[in-house]
């Protein structure tokens, strides 16, 4: 996760990091990438059921809940479990978790475990009586799936009419006093909608946006054609940059993040570099170590409905272990597992320009999912880095340290 406002446009000192002992438990919910202890955020995909057919479901949901999802008991056990250990965020997702029947109590056990709470959604199943419940149980954050525009949003989301839900789903959770943000899987059949993406935010009073680079896994017929080329991409944060610095020097405090290329990082702070912006560069730098780079398998796990652990949300053809069998922590430590052993100390392992990369430690090499899906690899370049091998010193600059 990259914070394009905190980086950009400054809204985050590294000495705002440092205050809080850099300790998961501690820091804002805002500042959570740059903990030390980086105690993982849990992404669990409480059902498999879900009200949509979208094109690009890492989850492959289906319209009624799998038959091995985990029982009451069993999910109360392990938000325990979690909060003992020390997770800083559950954040529930699916399928569709408001199409879970017991998602609001499993939400509220989480907050007075003291672990943040926080929904992803398609907003369809948001009406004022679940808002004002989420808002009371003490729910951080609902994030709101928007794919695009209108039509671009209903055609991946399967269903006509689709976004008019989720528009309404925004203007239900902001009017129960939820802290709301929108979240968009950039793709070919929405790059045109980014810059109107934004002033839906400005019209909509939101004040967050997640964009998530699209995690192709080569065997989705239905995403053929829809990924961004690397100088799409590239154009895409562009924009994205843009159009933050613009909200933030008017004055809206808006939080504006990239998700799943990690290249965004290096790649902002090489903008403010060529704008002759050097002390502004060396504070991006600063944070973009405190910040360590991707942390599939490290400061995010996936948990599915079953049960089942993953190194993220995007890798669910790697299983760690089972909840119903073993403790997440004692899944999470795992010495025997020497692929879950080498993502936490990956640099040894990663191969090519990654390796060699002058930036590879304020990156981590890309989302190793990525990698393996499009390459069968897991420890090849991520093919979604969008830097030249001039930029990332190839060639000629000194590898950065620290």
């Amino acid at each position: 996760m990259i914070g394009v406002s905190k980086l950009f446009c400054g809204t985050v000192e590294p000495a705002d990091v440092l205050r809080y002992g850099r300790s998961s438990k501690e820091l804002p919910s805002h500042m959570l990438q740059f903990s030390q202890d980086k105690k993982p955020v849990i992404v669990w995909n409480l059902t498999r059921a879900c009200n949509l057919a979208c094109v690009h479901c890492y989850a492959s949901a289906t319209p009624g809940p799998a038959p091995d999802e985990l029982s009451l008991q069993e999910a109360t056990g392990l938000i325990e479990s979690l909060t003992d250990y020390g997770v800083p965020v559950i954040l529930f997702s699916g399928g569709e978790p408001l199409s879970h029947p017991h998602l609001m109590e499993l939400a509220a056990l989480t907050v007075r475990r003291g672990a943040r709470a926080v929904l992803s959604t398609n907003g369809l199943l948001l009406d004022r009586d679940k808002a004002r419940r989420l808002k009371d149980l003490g729910l951080s954050y609902v994030g709101i799936s928007l794919d695009g525009l209108g039509p671009a949003h209903d055609r991946m989301r399967g269903r006509p009419g689709a976004f008019k839900g989720a528009l309404a789903a925004i203007r239900t959770a902001r009017e129960a006093g939820l802290k709301v943000g929108l979240r968009l899987t950039l793709t070919k059949s929405n790059q045109a909608d980014l810059d109107a993406f934004f002033d839906l935010m400005v019209q909509e009073s939101v004040p967050r946006a997640c964009f998530y680079h699209l995690v192709d896994q080569g065997s989705n017929p239905a995403l053929a054609g829809e990924a961004l080329t690397l100088a799409e991409t590239r154009a895409a944060v562009d924009l994205i940059a843009e159009r933050a610095r613009r909200l933030h020097q008017a004055g809206l405090a808006a939080e504006v993040l990239t998700v799943d290329n990690q290249a965004d990082g290096p790649y902002l702070y090489l903008k403010l570099v060529e704008e002759g912006r050097a002390a502004e560069a060396e504070r991006v730098m600063e944070l973009l170590k405190l910040n360590g780079g991707a942390s599939s398998g490290h400061g995010i796990a996936s948990i599915s409905w079953n049960g089942l652990v993953h190194p993220d949300q995007f890798w669910r053809s790697v299983t760690l272990g089972s909840v119903r069998e073993k403790s997440f922590a004692e899944i999470w430590h795992d010495s025997s597992n020497s692929l879950l052993m080498a993502l936490k100390n990956k640099y040894g392992h990663l191969k090519g320009r990654c390796r060699e990369c002058r930036f590879l430690t304020v990156c981590g090499g890309g989302l190793r999912a990525r990698a393996n899906h499009l390459t069968g690899d897991p420890w090849a370049p991520d093919p979604a880095c969008y830097l030249t091998d001039e930029e990332i010193g190839l060639a000629s600059a000194e590898p950065l340290t620290g």
